[in-house]
């Protein structure tokens, strides 16, 4: 592993350790957003609902962004990536996020990050696209609830994915660290843990 390597990695967690809920919930609303919510994340959904319309856009676009920024250029700087670093320069902004140095540690889920990261390996898409796919459908077509329930089941059918369709055995790497590091977020979050609901788009 190179110097250049590790600045990317460290720059990634950086970048994902910015917590911009909180930073746009005092811009827009005067206010923690995560401290009013009952999960206390100081995530995109919060943002929205506790912060307002503009405290959520511009915390879902800056999130999406942090994740993006680091994996692009080091995608675009890097010949020929090298193995275990790419893998690793793909987790660290959600390591970041989920971990962050600048709030003691204590962050968010990691979601919309996570699409930043994937969507950082342009021109390969098929991470980013497998992603979203399986999002909308277990939101709309295999409509699973709660929220906690649905990204449990997001994350490992995408991982799931990308190992059948290997784009690249270390691309696949990098997005399992991801989602053993949110899952295990999401199993240690204080939000309520319902039963699972499962309900077909056409019986709805």
């Amino acid at each position: 592993m190179t110097v250049h390597d590790i600045f990317y990695i460290i720059v990634g967690y950086l970048s994902g350790s910015v917590l911009y809920a909180r930073v746009f919930g005092f811009i827009f609303a005067s206010k923690n957003v995560a401290d009013e919510s009952p999960d206390k994340n100081p995530g995109t959904a919060n943002a929205f609902v506790y912060g307002g319309f503009l405290c959520g856009v511009f915390t879902l676009l800056c999130d999406i962004l942090k994740g993006f920024f680091p994996v692009y250029f080091y995608m675009i700087k890097t010949e020929s990536p090298p193995a275990l670093p790419l893998a690793l320069v793909i987790a660290a902004p959600v390591v970041g996020h989920v971990l962050p140095l600048f709030f003691r540690f204590k962050g968010g889920k990691g979601i919309a990050t996570s699409f930043g990261v994937t969507l950082g390996l342009v021109p390969i898409i098929v991470p980013v696209v497998t992603l979203a796919f399986f999002f909308i459908f277990f939101s709309t077509i295999l409509h699973v609830t709660p929220h906690y329930h649905r990204t449990i089941l997001t994350y490992v059918a995408t991982s799931v994915s990308l190992t059948l369709e290997n784009p690249s055995t270390y691309i696949t790497l990098g997005f399992l660290l991801v989602t053993a590091v949110i899952i295990t977020r999401l199993i240690l979050s204080r939000e309520e843990k319902e039963k699972p609901k499962v309900q077909l788009l056409w019986k709805r």
